[in-house]
């Protein structure tokens, strides 16, 4: 499929996307280039959304499936870009490797994506519609803008391009953002006999907190719960007693775990903290966040996206249809999960539509100083999602 002009196609596409600086928020830039290159490339529509997202559309010939495929264009930040051996915006090619953010997480993948889509369409059009998004903000939340697209667009199958060393995943643990706060009265603390010290209220409840059983999964893993972040106020508390402790806690989740789940027994040690102690004043909830577009679209969200597991014998064959289609592809795909969140919260968790995953890197390379992807990666991708799409619209 890939001869050395498409293989020069794809790595050019590919720079041209590490080049265009598209942190959260600043998704513009990417989106408009992505949109253009969709039609040179000879997709039947390409568009960007009421959010910032862009979508592009290889029409199949009638009667297969219709199959997304899913890459974001956000990129974290680069705090210092003197750490770096290689311009994190600039797209370098290096000893076989290119270089810059987003390289892993996860601009190479979209690239093999939209490459593979498009040189499908020009060998041999799929049976089913082919879609191809690039979803804005899901580095701080997974899977809200993919959910726009799916309940417009419909799909029957989702293909997730995060990183998996080019095997496949069928599975994630979810993520919830949970929030701790403990009240007290504040007071001068040469007196603390008349006051309530909100963080020693919030050292009571942690310990117990930090007592509760670990949900565990044997195929997602462990339902960590870990401690991110505390903050007590006032701040500074220049000889003033805490009145307010709040707590944020990071909570991977399994499949069938909703937030009464998640909070329940929390709210428990709680009620019992509360029963044994009067001056004791505590909740825990969920975290909101107000999301901004660059389009000026905004709305708050829910910090819970579900996990997600495709079991091999009720996906109606998806799974093995897939390692065939990699296997004709040249690669030997090992069947694998996530470890870390995708926007297949959206796709599977949410929306129950079956979801896969697959992509170059590793999970570990999203993130780091020198952020790369090695270009025989790169095109192996884009062979693999080739005859994932092929394989996948000929489904019945």
């Amino acid at each position: 499929m890939l001869d050395t002009k498409r293989r020069e196609t794809l790595i050019m596409l590919c720079a041209e996307m590490i080049r265009s600086n598209s942190v959260t928020g600043s998704e513009a830039e990417i989106g408009l280039l992505l949109k253009e290159r969709m039609a040179e490339f000879g997709f039947d529509d390409a568009y960007m959304d009421s959010l910032g997202n862009v979508i592009g559309l290889i029409k199949g010939t009638g009667g297969g499936k219709t199959v997304l495929l899913d890459g974001h264009i956000d990129t974290v930040g680069v705090s210092d870009q003197s750490l770096w051996s290689r311009p994190p915006f600039g797209g370098e090619i290096h000893e076989g490797k290119i270089y810059g953010r987003g390289a892993a997480d996860m601009k190479c993948a979209l690239a093999a994506m939209i490459a593979a889509a498009a040189f499908l369409g020009q060998d041999r059009r799929p049976a089913g519609d082919v879609y191809i998004s690039g979803t804005a903000m899901e580095e701080v939340a997974e899977g809200v803008s993919l959910k726009f697209i799916l309940e417009d667009v419909k799909p029957d199958i989702v293909i997730i391009g995060e990183a998996t060393e080019l095997n496949l995943n069928i599975g994630q643990r979810g993520r919830a953002e949970i929030l701790l706060k403990t009240r007290g009265k504040s007071a001068h603390s040469s007196n603390p006999e008349v006051g309530v010290n909100a963080v020693k209220k919030m050292m009571n409840l942690l310990s117990r907190v930090h007592e509760l059983p670990v949900s565990h999964n044997e195929k997602l893993g462990g339902g960590i719960l870990e401690l991110t972040d505390i903050i007590s106020s006032p701040y500074p508390g220049a000889s003033v007693l805490p009145e307010l402790c709040t707590v944020t806690m990071d909570r991977r989740l399994l499949t069938g775990e909703d937030e009464e789940a998640v909070l329940g027994a929390i709210r428990a040690v709680i009620d019992s903290l509360a029963a044994a102690d009067p001056d004791f004043d505590a909740e825990v909830s969920i975290a909101s966040e107000r999301l901004k577009y660059f389009t000026g679209k905004t709305f708050t969200h829910s910090k819970f996206a579900p996990a997600w597991y495709m079991d091999e014998e009720s996906c109606g064959g998806i799974i093995e249809s897939a390692m065939t289609a990699l296997r004709k592809a040249g690669l030997n795909p090992k069947k694998s999960v996530y470890k870390f969140c995708t926007n297949g919260s959206a796709s599977a968790g949410l929306l129950g539509i079956p979801t896969i995953g697959f992509g170059p890197c590793a999970e570990w390379q999203a993130h780091v100083v020198d952020e790369n992807c090695s270009l025989d990666e790169l095109c192996k991708a884009a062979e693999g999602y080739y005859h994932l799409i092929g394989a996948m619209t000929n489904r019945q």
